[in-house]
């Protein structure tokens, strides 16, 4: 496999390792999809996490502005399932440091650990497994910035935009696969329910 999988080898490997599942889903939305997707269950498996890694951090050492900020660069996960993906990205770029931000329950914004302060003008990568939403990442976006800290890239394994997905303008997005999952509102509108294919809830 090379250094920077096709979308084919990534797929592949997703299956493989379960983290990839074809079938009929319902998510704690509502919102029915026909395939489930969960990066962490093949991050799992230390060689297929490597692949995903060194992948992914290939596509950001693409960037000649990036690159040169790499030894200075903070690889900041907006949860916790983000951590594997942006501890191997930042090993394999050999960036500076990485930390995530996180919230005690649903109800809470997110925040950084006590005594760990974003530095004015720090550059930051923010790197998360799945983009569906983008929600928590324009959330993690918007508190590194309010500490004067400056998102200069995104990048996650997998790119799976719903039709509400947040808009990242010009700022620049690396993934290594993208999944174009059909998605329906709720049940009532969703084609599998009408033919009576029993779904699995799911969390993200």
């Amino acid at each position: 496999m090379e250094l920077v999988p096709t979308q084919d080898d990534v797929v592949a490997l997703l299956r493989r390792t379960g983290g990839l599942r074809d079938g009929h889903f319902e998510y704690p939305g509502g919102q029915h999809i026909t395939d489930y997707l969960q990066v962490a269950l093949t991050m799992r498996d230390y060689q297929a996490a490597k692949v995903l890694s060194v992948g992914l951090s290939r596509k950001v050492r693409a960037n000649t502005e990036i690159r040169a900020m790499i030894p200075e660069l903070s690889v900041v996960a907006p949860a916790i399932g983000g951590l594997p993906v942006a501890y191997g990205v930042c090993e394999a770029l050999r960036a500076r440091q990485v930390y995530w931000a996180e919230r005690e329950n649903d109800n809470e914004p997110l925040h950084f650990r006590q005594y760990l302060e974003v530095q004015p003008g720090e550059k930051v990568l923010l790197v998360d497994d799945i983009l569906r939403t983008g929600k928590k990442l324009a959330e993690v976006k918007k508190l590194v910035e309010e500490r004067g800290g400056e998102v200069v890239g995104l990048a996650v394994v997998v790119y799976q935009p719903n039709p509400n997905c947040v808009d990242f303008g010009a700022l620049p997005l690396y993934y290594l696969a993208q999944l174009d999952g059909k998605y329906y509102a709720n049940s009532l509108g969703c084609e599998l329910c009408k033919r009576g294919v029993p779904f699995d809830k799911v969390r993200l």
